[in-house]
């Protein structure tokens, strides 16, 4: 392995992107191989865990000689999305640099966050040490449901080795602007019975499909009865499928749509499911497919102030406050390791996710590094 991806968080980015890591299969063990070793030469103590084969996340930790103050955490995913259909300018797995892009699948979302954080882990870990430590959460299999972060924090031993850590920054796509907060992802699957006939003899039978037609008309009228957040406005929902039948000359004994709920921070999912049930009545069965909360850490948080201080450095401007509608693994991971104050905080470019061509900005993953060092060097200092 090339000495200098030790501290060069371009080169380790293109090092990531050559590693074919779309989801499905995954197959994230190969990134752990790179980072595992780049990080236990640092000094760190790593440990894998894997929910299926070859579908593995890493953990890393160095710990600190101040035992009353908590490390600082960073998480990010090594899975990608397929490339679609859409023809690419260039192999999305070659990790082409031109006029300070570098193009690739996963250049933004996410693996030059992985690198930066990295990079600035090693680079900081010395004075991580002589105060609360660092500790990195890097998943497999974030881009369908968080499976990774989920099953790490299920996993007790996963969790004695990460241990409570006193802040938390995802390094997802944000193009260096901190997000305190984003929206909930609470999937269902809704379904009808009925009983089949002849088509030219409906009267026989009991057509499922109007069942959940009816179901569906309801919940285009459903209100969600919180307020809206200041910041995310109120929750969606959306029926995103529906199918019924096997052919058109029968009546259909069975009929199913999936319906896509966005939350916001203060909802509770059981509650929404109950108030659906009584909504949609006994005719229609409904299923938990996909369940992730939302998360919002105050921007009045004294950590978020100074996360925003060290951006409006970095950045120029101060940043706006804002939060995003999309999910990440701080769903599943940010409970279980204490609950701490949370910024979603990256170097990739947030437009480009799951986009033909995409790129991130060489000057980013330098200047979201040099971020991730000051925010470790700020944490250790407070």
């Amino acid at each position: 392995m090339p000495v200098d991806l030790l501290n060069d968080p371009i080169l380790l980015t293109q090092q990531l992107i050559r590693l074919n890591t779309i989801n499905p299969p995954g197959h994230e063990d190969i990134v752990c191989d790179v980072l595992e070793g780049l990080l236990s030469k640092a000094g760190f103590e790593c440990q894998r865990v894997s929910f299926a084969p070859r579908r593995t996340s890493l953990l890393a930790r160095i710990i600190g000689e101040n035992k009353e103050q908590l490390p600082i955490c960073f998480t990010g995913h090594m899975d990608v999305v397929p490339l679609g259909t859409r023809e690419w300018g260039r192999d999305a797995f070659s990790a082409e640099i031109v006029d300070g892009k570098l193009y690739g699948r996963g250049s933004s979302d996410m693996k030059s966050g992985l690198a930066a954080f990295v990079i600035a882990a090693i680079n900081t870990a010395g004075q991580a040490k002589k105060s609360g430590g660092i500790r990195l959460i890097i998943t497999a299999g974030e881009e369908i449901g968080c499976e990774g972060a989920f099953y790490i924090a299920s996993q007790q031993k996963a969790l004695d080795f990460i241990g409570p850590v006193g802040c938390f920054i995802v390094a997802e796509p944000t193009a260096n602007e901190p997000l305190i907060g984003h929206k909930g992802a609470f999937w269902l699957r809704a379904r009808a019975e009925g009983k089949t006939a002849h088509g030219s003899m409906p009267e026989r039978g009991d057509n499922a499909f109007y069942k959940l037609a009816r179901g569906a008309l309801e919940l285009e009228r459903f209100e969600f009865d919180n307020e809206p957040h200041p910041l995310m406005g109120q929750a969606t929902l959306n029926v995103g499928t529906a199918s019924a039948g096997l052919n058109i000359n029968s009546v259909p004994d069975a009929a199913e749509m999936t319906i896509d709920i966005r939350t916001v921070a203060g909802q509770n999912h059981r509650h929404i499911y109950g108030c659906l049930c009584k909504r949609l009545g006994a005719d229609i069965k409904l299923e938990t497919i996909l369940d992730i909360e939302s998360f919002h850490t105050p921007a009045s948080d004294p950590w978020v102030q100074r996360v925003f201080t060290c951006c409006a450095e970095m950045n120029g401007q101060t940043p706006l406050v804002k939060t995003v509608s999309y999910f990440t693994d701080a769903s599943a991971l940010k409970i279980p390791i204490g609950d701490p104050p949370t910024v979603i905080l990256g170097p990739g470019q947030p437009e480009m996710a799951h986009q033909t061509n995409e790129y991130c900005f060489t000057s980013k993953i330098t200047e979201g590094t040099l971020l991730f060092e000051k925010l470790i060097g700020d944490w250790s200092k407070s």
